[in-house]
Parts: C-alpha cells; sequence; structure tokens
C-alpha cells in the first residue's frame, strides 16, 4: 500500500485568484464553483449528501452497491481506477468490494482540488488493501493529463465521474469534459458516469436549499474561502442563499443575494466592486439530465453506452460506457 501525493497548492491559489477577478466582473456576477470545495467546504458537502432532501449520494450508492459486479465485468475488470472528485471516498469503496473482491485492481488514481478530501478517500481504500494509491491535488484536466502519461502497458483503466459532478459544467463544457476524458483513456479504457436526473421543482429546490441551512452554509463558505485565501472583505450576514430552478435550461442555480448597498475588496485578486440591494453572485449550476441527452453525449465524445442503471426512484442514473 502506497500513496503518492502530487499538489501545487500555490498554483491553485493562483487560479483562484485569476478566476475570481474574471468572474466576479461578468454580469450576472459570478464565483468559480470550485472554490466551494475547501476542507470545510468539502465537510459540508459531505453533511449535505446525508439529508433526506438530497437523495442523490444515497440512490448512487444504492446503484454501486446492487451493480457492483455487472460494472466491473462490463469495464474489464481494470486494474487501473482513476477517480475525479472521490469525495470521502466511500463510493469508489462501495465499487472495489472487500478486499479480496479487488484483486484486479493494482493501482488507483485519485484527481481533486481539495486536499482534506484526497487524504481521507485514499486512506479508506487503501484500508487493508493492496493497491498503490496517487493523489493529485488539481483541477479535473490537469490530473487526467498526468495520469495519462503513465498508463498501465495491455491493462485497463476505468475512469469513475460519480455525484453528478457532470452536472456542474454547462452543456457544451460536459461535451468537451467528455471528450478530454476520451483523450486520456485508450481503446478499451472505461467510463462510469453518475447523473442526476430531471425531477420535480419542488424535489430540486429542497435539496439545494434544505430546512437545516445546510446547503446554505456550504454556499457561504466560498466567500470565507474567498476572504481567507485573497483577502477578500466579504461579510457573511450581508448576504442570502438562494436556489433557483431554471427549467428552460433544466438546472439548478446558486445565488448570494447582496441583502443591500456594499463595497467589498479583494486585494489578492486585485479587485474592488460595488454590489447594489438585490443583486446576486451566482455561485453554482447544477445541470439535470434524461437518459437520451447522456447517452448522446457520451456518443458525440467517442464513447459507446454498454449499460445504464436508473434507480428504483427515478432519480439518478450510472451509465458505463467504453472508449
Amino acid at each position: 500500500m502506497i500513496g503518492v501525493t502530487k499538489a501545487d497548492g500555490a498554483a491553485l491559489a493562483t487560479d483562484l485568484a485569476v478566476e475570481v477577478r474574471h468572474y466576479l466582473s461578468q454580469r450576472p456576477r459570478q464565483l468559480p464553483s470550485r472554490g466551494l470545495y475547501d476542507t470545510l467546504g468539502s465537510a459540508l458537502f459531505d453533511a449535505i449528501c446525508e439529508l433526506p432532501w438530497y437523495p442523490v449520494t444515497r440512490a448512487e450508492r444504492r446503484l454501486i452497491a446492487g451493480r457492483r459486479d455487472e460494472i466491473i465485468r462490463e469495464a474489464g475488470s481494470p486494474a487501473r481506477i482513476i477517480e475525479l472528485g472521490p469525495g470521502n471516498g466511500a463510493k469508489l469503496d462501495l465499487l472495489l468490494g472487500a478486499p479480496h473482491h479487488a484483486r484486479y485492481v493494482r493501482r488507483i488514481e485519485l484527481i481533486d482540488v481539495s486536499p482534506s478530501a484526497l487524504r481521507d478517500a485514499a486512506r479508506r481504500v487503501r484500508e487493508e488493501r493492496n493497491v498503490t494509491v496517487v493523489t493529485h491535488q488539481s483541477r479535473y484536466e490537469d490530473g487526467l493529463a498526468t495520469a495519462a502519461r503513465a498508463p498501465l502497458a495491455g491493462e485497463r483503466t476505468l475512469v469513475l465521474f460519480l455525484g453528478s459532478n457532470i452536472g456542474n459544467f454547462d452543456r457544451p463544457r460536459a461535451a468537451a469534459f467528455l471528450e478530454t476524458i476520451h483523450r486520456s483513456t485508450a481503446p478499451g479504457d472505461a467510463l462510469l458516469l453518475g447523473v442526476d436526473l430531471v425531477k420535480s421543482e419542488r424535489e430540486l429546490l429542497l435539496a439545494y436549499d434544505d430546512p437545516l441551512g445546510v446547503t446554505a452554509a456550504f454556499n457561504k463558505n466560498l466567500l470565507v474561502h474567498i476572504n481567507r485565501e485573497l483577502g477578500g472583505s466579504f461579510e457573511l450576514d450581508a448576504f442570502d442563499h438562494r436556489a433557483v430552478w431554471n427549467a428552460d435550461e433544466t438546472r439548478v442555480e446558486m445565488h448570494l443575494v447582496s441583502r443591500h448597498a456594499q463595497h467589498v475588496d479583494v486585494p489578492k485578486a486585485g479587485l474592488a466592486i460595488d454590489l447594489l440591494t438585490g443583486e446576486s453572485i451566482w455561485t453554482e449550476s447544477s445541470y439535470k439530465y434524461r437518459v437520451a441527452d447522456i447517452k448522446q453525449m457520451l456518443a458525440t465524445a467517442g464513447f459507446d453506452t454498454k449499460a445504464h442503471w436508473i434507480d428504483q426512484e427515478g432519480q439518478f442514473l450510472l451509465a458505463l460506457a467504453t472508449r
């Protein structure tokens, strides 16, 4: 059991400053959603996944646990697994099963911007398993590029992109990212994609604006992150969390809405802005899909969908596609 960490925190901080300056200068104002996932943000998201109003994670876990053997068979018993955005490693742990079930897997690569998520996931999947774990603290694209330079000769790779993380991209970027995964893999490699499906507006808004306020805390923590890393002067009690269902775009939007006119400085991003009463900062989008949309996107990116599974409540889809 070996753990290797590749991280460039300084570069990530520089990227955050550049992105904050760019997005806050837009109209409507925006912030990069990856800033949500610092150490505290990752812990808050883990809490969100346990809320009764957020069924996505439980649905996905049930599918993985119930279809594990089929997934592995369709993926060709891969020797390497690469997971994009592993969270705390619980879903990968489920897929691997008991230690004696995962003998075919010799190398696991985890890619995330959150060091705490990487640490927790690596610890979980290494436990009692004779497997090499490599962590990449980086953006998905950079981690995939690094992994692609060190393939396991003649053996198959399975890429995991779960948790409906594909929904955080707008549709053109989602299609482009699937093409990036395609370029980073070899013929015969596979992709397991987890996708949140379109459902009622009431269900969606409860999932993104829960009665306990955990999602609101998760959203506002983005401002805490910017204050800490970039010297920002955001005041948390000057903003309200708001979730909106955009039916035309089939996405849930998260916003932070200014309660009053205010001035905000972000020195390390070289930025000063004035917000009006009621002005919104758009922090995240979560796109929802229909089955036909996903199959078409995968096909366009060069993947062949071998199987897909939907949970009994029709909440979530897992698609297994090969290159």
